[in-house]
């Protein structure tokens, strides 16, 4: 685990962990891009053209950002970006109910462990929710956690807007101020919204989508090998 700035509290401090869920907690094997094929096809892009390739990249850019808000940008009118949307969720659901996901490991003994230590861990993601609740039910982990979020519980804004982060603050009421609680998550979308919501613990995993770079220019207080290190983390240890 790498310390990227002091953090404003000490790891003792944190009450309420944020984490979010593909790349982080669940591991989906890229399942993201697969899923983003079927929305190019709905809009008429062709596999394998510029236009297809360009698109390509800008989703593996803006991994962490609420899906509709990267079809917005990417195709226009609403419209247009509601089409690829649905078909996106619907070729991610099927994939993900083919048990194509798993969770990252030491992912749900981590949550678990913080759970056990009297913290309250909430699961986000910017999938909609018949997604996130596919992800749910496919690991049985419907009961994991007391309260998951998706974009729509917080007003319609993901990340890297810090409204999720604050709906969990708000909603469960674990923390006494926003600098006890830890964000987690794999892109730097995550960590943006962790710094711009004020949390006190910061911190990017290295098992999704960005790397330490991209933490580091987001603003992240830490940078871990993986979710499995948290524990250790706010339990004081370097």
């Amino acid at each position: 685990m790498t310390p990227m700035n002091t953090p404003t509290d000490t790891p003792d401090d944190i009450r309420l962990v944020v984490l979010d869920m593909a790349g982080t907690t669940v591991a989906d094997g890229g399942l993201v891009e697969r899923a983003f094929e079927a929305a190019a096809t709905e809009l008429g892009v062709a596999p394998g053209s510029p236009e297809h390739a360009g698109h390509l990249a800008y989703v593996r850019a803006t991994m962490g950002e609420s899906k509709i808000s990267v079809f917005r940008h990417l195709f226009g009118d609403e419209e247009s970006a509601r089409r690829a949307n649905t078909a996106f969720e619907k070729a991610y659901g099927e994939l993900v109910e083919g048990g194509l996901i798993a969770p990252v490991p030491g992912a749900r003994e981590a949550i678990e462990e913080l759970a056990g230590g009297g913290r309250t861990v909430v699961l986000t993601t910017g999938f909609a929710r018949v997604t996130q609740d596919a992800v749910l039910d496919a690991l049985g982990w419907r009961d994991l956690v007391p309260l998951t979020l998706c974009p729509a519980d917080a007003g319609g804004r993901g990340r890297p807007y810090p409204d999720m982060v604050l709906e969990a603050f708000v909603r469960t009421k674990a923390a006494e101020a926003v600098t006890q609680v830890a964000v987690v998550g794999d892109t730097s979308y995550d960590v943006l919204s962790g710094v711009r919501a004020g949390a006190g613990l910061v911190a990017g995993v290295r098992t999704g989508a960005h790397g330490d770079e991209e933490f580091r220019a987001a603003g992240a207080t830490h940078v871990l090998d993986s979710v499995a290190g948290l524990s250790a983390l706010l339990s004081g240890a370097r």
